[in-house]
């Protein structure tokens, strides 16, 4: 992956001036650091103007029309569309904090520069791997293992939200619409993984958590921060998902909540289980609801243009403060 060979080659490269007794100067190290850094902002920024301008799904003139036919410019409408990206990240950001606290306490402001160039250094990786590698960036080599868990747990608190959010929606969704979808397929299917996540936490706590390796590396996490991390992702996906319903209402279209809330459950259940780069999230999550609001009778142009806002707003956005931060960012030294 990426990020881990920028940390093997950061540590490599330390390590090797250390044994070579070499005294590396300061000048040598930001310009390794700047070219590192440079080359994520310019790519992330490539790829987001690249989607914007050439998405196959969604011209830019007809995202354009929809939003000057829609009320989406208004004081009010932005303000509040921005509100909830705001609140989106800042529980997230909460949600990073609360996890880093068994290991080393951070206040907000850091835990927001963790968060925010984490993701924006993801951006370009599959179902933003990168974050992993990123976060753990910010900290003295001792620590990455321990990091890379607690991103883990945050993530997979994250995951449970949505498949618990997105089983109900789809339920709902099956049974009030005609799908040619086997239900008891589904069940099955859901079963399994529920099976398969039980077997590995088992299995984790049984074998994996013995080895010393790992057992002088995992974190052990208090009940409360998980009750805390799994409340972060909860309101987490109910601001979201209710910021997608917001639009929908915007663009005036006629569909009712539960209808709404169901299908939006429903595609980001789906796409949470697609790998792909977060760069492409806009298109992944617009293929998807084509397929399930075309059935609730809503028009394609509008649900393209509400992914790709939705997009706009959680991740391009909070990426374009994350890339000031990619570049303020100072690698921790080897330890």
């Amino acid at each position: 992956m990426f990020f881990e060979f920028i940390i093997k080659l950061n540590d490599d490269y330390l390590l090797l001036c250390k044994t070579m007794k070499y005294s590396q100067t300061h000048k040598s190290k930001q310009i390794f650091w700047l070219l590192i850094k440079l080359t994520i902002v310019f790519i992330c920024a490539y790829f987001i103007w690249h989607k914007l301008y050439f998405n196959k799904l969604l011209s830019l003139d007809d995202f354009k029309s929809v939003l000057i036919k829609s009320e989406l410019f208004s004081f009010k409408n932005c303000s509040f569309l921005l509100i909830l990206t705001f609140i989106n990240w800042l529980l997230e950001i909460l949600k990073w904090k609360t996890l880093v606290k068994e290991l080393k306490n951070i206040n907000l402001i850091t835990a927001a520069k963790q968060s925010l160039a984490s993701l924006t250094a993801s951006l370009i990786t599959p179902n933003r791997i990168g974050e992993y590698g990123a976060k753990a960036l910010y900290f003295t080599k001792n620590k990455r293992i321990q990091i890379l868990h607690l991103n883990l747990i945050g993530n997979l608190h994250q995951l449970i939200a949505t498949v618990f959010f997105g089983v109900l929606g789809f339920v709902y969704f099956y049974k009030n619409h005609p799908i040619n979808i086997n239900l008891s397929n589904f069940y099955s299917v859901f079963i399994l993984i529920c099976t398969s996540s039980i077997l590995i936490l088992v299995l984790w706590k049984l074998v994996i958590s013995k080895l010393n390796f790992f057992k002088d590396r995992i974190v052990k996490i208090k009940l409360k921060t998980h009750l805390n991390v799994a409340l972060y992702s909860f309101l987490r996906y109910l601001v979201f998902s209710h910021q997608f319903y917001f639009l929908l209402i915007l663009l005036k279209t006629n569909i009712s909540y539960i209808g709404a809330i169901s299908g939006i459950s429903t595609m980001y259940l789906i796409s949470s289980f697609i790998p792909m780069l977060s760069i492409f999230d806009a298109v992944l999550k617009g293929s998807i609801a084509l397929l399930i609001f075309e059935i609730l009778g809503v028009n394609s142009i509008i649900i393209l243009s509400i992914t790709t806002l939705m997009w706009v707003l959680n991740f391009v956005l909070p990426s374009i403060i994350g890339s000031y931060f990619v570049i303020t960012f100072k690698p921790k030294k080897l330890a």
